[in-house]
C-alpha cells in the first residue's frame, strides 16, 4: 500500500470519527464529484446528495459518532470496520450504537469513487424502535 493511500485512509479514519454538523464539507471533499454512497435504505451520487445524507443523520439523531475498528486498504480499495454510536430524539433516547463494514474504492485522484456500508437494520434500527423492535426480537426468538 503506498503512503499517499496510507495517508488518505488515515485521513478518512480522521473526519469519520470527528465528524460534527460544521465539519461535513471536510468530509465530503474526499469523494469524487459523481462518487456513489450507498447504504441499507438509500442509494445517492454526487458530493451534494452525500453531504445531505450526513446532515440529515444529524436532524434525525443526537450525538452520532463514529469509531473506526480497523481499516484495511490495498491497490484502490479499502474496508473500514466501524461502530456507529448515537442516541434517536425521539422513542428510545439510551444510547445506541451498531457495528458494520464500509467498502471504499477510490478513483486515480484518491478520492473515494464508491462507498458502500453493509450492516443489519433489523438489528440496528428496527429492534431498537418501540412497537416494531418488540415484533422483530419476537420473530428473531423464534427462529
Amino acid at each position: 500500500m503506498s503512503n499517499l493511500f496510507t495517508k488518505q485512509l488515515e485521513t478518512i479514519q480522521f473526519e469519520y470519527e470527528n465528524i460534527q454538523i460544521n465539519r461535513i464539507s471536510n468530509l465530503v471533499k474526499l469523494y469524487a464529484e459523481d462518487a456513489v454512497f450507498k447504504d441499507p435504505f438509500q442509494e445517492v451520487h454526487g458530493r451534494d446528495a452525500i453531504a445531505k445524507i450526513f446532515a440529515k443523520m444529524f436532524s434525525q439523531l443526537d450525538d452520532p459518532s463514529f469509531k473506526i475498528i480497523s481499516a484495511v486498504g490495498q491497490d484502490f480499495e479499502a474496508s473500514l470496520l466501524w461502530e456507529f454510536h448515537f442516541r434517536f430524539k425521539r422513542w428510545n433516547t439510551n444510547p445506541q450504537n451498531l457495528r458494520g463494514v464500509s467498502w471504499l474504492k477510490f478513483n486515480e485522484l484518491g478520492l473515494i469513487s464508491s462507498h458502500i456500508d453493509y450492516w443489519d437494520p433489523a438489528e440496528g434500527i428496527y429492534e431498537k424502535l418501540p412497537i416494531l423492535g418488540s415484533i422483530m426480537r419476537f420473530l428473531k426468538s423464534s427462529v
